[in-house]
């Protein structure tokens, strides 16, 4: 095995934020001891990346620049890089699937008994199939605390309020638990694409900034049925220049051209620097396949030849599958594997996330006012919501919804894109399903439950309560809603007074569609689990400016 120093390897990998993450090939470090270098060696055309990292897993990703084997080293490490020693060393090799054309050349390893609240150095690398080593980038990432001190340090975070302050921990016994993350949604939406003279795509860069332990990516991780132009002439003027491939100049139709979506995000710099060193949660909304569809819809949408939705649904969530950070079907074909768009990830005693599909199994967009039980999570997911959130011992129940609950968006001039349905009487249609959902949790006596979303296009802190409520069978909680990340600003949005939300803090962009040049029109959320499991939350601009907080006081 390669052996790693302090000033080797550990102190690129453990750079402070911002940092580019993959080595350039003309920097690119000796191979391993005993492999020759050699020309036309793998390289790392999209980085690499980490993801749905628990307490003891997480699954480790990366591209290729043709076919070959993922191969990682993970090295525990202190604060400062160094190995962890006397007792607490851990390092290992792990080999992953094979990267080949029928996976546009991804491949994925899936890391299990690893310790918990445990700080890892991670460098991937693809071999070909003579064993030559190809361009090497490094990362890190943390395991979730478990019931003990975390191993490694100091955990990350920037907590505002409850307790916090970066690095609020000790090496050794009796640190105290804490963890930091933070989530978004609608990334290169409206032709606002990656615009390298204002520097990309910042807002991933104020992300990384606050040093979170995971980040949820709520949905829209790419527009797929928006074209992206070379440039855009904004309101004032000023001229938008988006750095442009074939891929993204129309709508995605072909399996390639859904992949090249996600090949192009992650051509910014600052998404790879952040996805090196930042576990993501993905999940996937409408725009990974068109604009508010439901299984089984027409597309009556004159820039497609192909207009069956679930057509293009299979080829987007392939490609979705493909290049997120998630584990994959058992047997690599389709991107199909149930139950694993909607999962679990747990983060130890303090916090478990329940992150949602709300697409795959949606009925039709109709006023919404149905009589009958209409779904937006299908009836199996919703039995798995109830029995998971309400067998939880976690202190924290994050609920990651991709599409929020009372707010009303419209689907043209009748029709609900959500569940909401612009009627403040007793729940009707989808709301329906939420109303059953809300029931279960109070009716098995669950505390501690926070959603959180994107999808409209502005900030937004909701919190919901029985007083004001049309229906009135469930205990208060709240919403917190981000996003965009690089997108067009939209909203505010209606609250529909079914389940009584009132509305604690908003703030949206100037006009519609405004651009993210200014950082000001963009929004993400962040969340510091601190002494005592306070939970403080912010909601964020893209300048990384807190535009407002607060902190919650767990239930016991």
């Amino acid at each position: 095995m390669t052996s790693y120093t302090r000033r080797t390897v550990l102190k690129g990998a453990l750079a402070a934020a911002g940092t580019a993450a993959v080595v350039p090939a003309s920097a690119i470090a000796a191979p391993p001891s005993g492999v020759a270098l050699v020309r036309n060696r793998l390289t790392l055309p999209s980085g690499i990346a980490t993801g749905d990292v628990t307490v003891d897993s997480g699954i480790l990703w990366s591209r290729a620049s043709g076919a070959g084997q993922l191969v990682a080293s993970l090295l525990a490490v202190d604060d400062d890089g160094s190995p962890l020693r006397n007792g607490r060393a851990f390092q290992r090799v792990l080999r992953g699937s094979a990267a080949s054309e029928a996976t546009d050349f991804t491949a994925k390893i899936t890391a299990q008994h690893l310790p918990a609240g445990t700080r890892f150095a991670v460098s991937m690398h693809f071999e070909d199939a003579d064993g030559n080593a190809g361009e090497t980038a490094q990362g890190s990432f943390s395991t979730a605390p478990g019931s003990a001190a975390p191993r490694g340090g100091r955990t990350r975070g920037d907590g505002i309020g409850g307790g916090g302050t970066e690095g609020g921990g000790t090496r050794g016994g009796g640190a105290p638990r804490r963890q930091s993350f933070v989530w978004t949604g609608d990334t290169a939406g409206q032709g606002w694409g990656i615009n390298e003279e204002i520097g990309g795509m910042r807002g991933y860069a104020a992300m990384h900034a606050t040093r979170p332990d995971f980040f949820i990516h709520s949905g829209d991780t790419i527009y797929a049925d928006g074209p992206i132009p070379a440039q855009v002439t904004e309101p004032d003027g000023q001229i938008w220049r988006n750095l442009v491939t074939a891929e993204v100049a129309k709508v995605a139709e072909t399996l390639n051209e859904f992949r090249g979506r996600h090949r192009y995000n992650l051509m910014d710099k600052n998404i790879r620097a952040f996805y090196a060193e930042v576990p993501v949660i993905a999940q996937w909304d409408d725009h990974e396949t068109h604009n508010n569809w439901y299984p089984g819809q027409i597309l009556s949408d004159d820039r497609y030849t192909e207009r069956r939705v679930d057509v293009l649904a299979a080829r987007g969530r392939q490609a979705w599958q493909e290049y997120q950070p998630i584990a994959g079907p058992s047997d690599g074909s389709t991107g199909f594997e149930p139950a694993r768009i909607y999962r679990k990830i747990s983060r130890g005693p303090q916090l478990d996330i329940f992150c949602l599909d709300m697409r795959s199994f949606k009925d039709p967009n109709t006023d919404g006012k149905e009589t009958q039980l209409m779904h937006i999570l299908g009836q199996e997911q919703t039995d798995w919501l109830i029995r998971e959130v309400s067998r939880s011992k976690a202190t924290w129940k994050v609920i990651a919804n991709d599409l929020p609950l009372g707010l009303v968006v419209p689907d043209g001039p009748v029709n609900q894109e959500s569940l909401s349905n612009r009627d403040d009487g007793a729940p009707l249609g989808k709301e329906l399903e939420l109303a059953g959902v809300l029931a279960a949790f109070k009716r098995n006596r669950v505390k501690n439950v926070v959603w959180v979303t994107a999808d409209v296009h502005y900030c937004a802190a909701h919190h919901y309560s029985p007083e004001r409520a049309a229906f009135q069978d469930f205990d208060p909680f709240w919403e917190f809603v981000a996003g965009p990340i690089n997108a067009g600003s939209f909203g505010p949005n209606k609250l529909d007074g079914t389940f009584g939300p009132e509305v604690a803090f908003f703030k949206a962009g100037a006009y519609a569609n405004q651009s993210p040049r200014s950082g000001e029109s963009q929004y993400f959320g962040h969340v510091d689990l601190g002494e005592g499991d306070v939970f403080t939350v912010s909601l964020r601009d893209a300048n990384g400016a807190v535009l407002w907080s607060k902190a919650l006081q767990p239930e016991r």
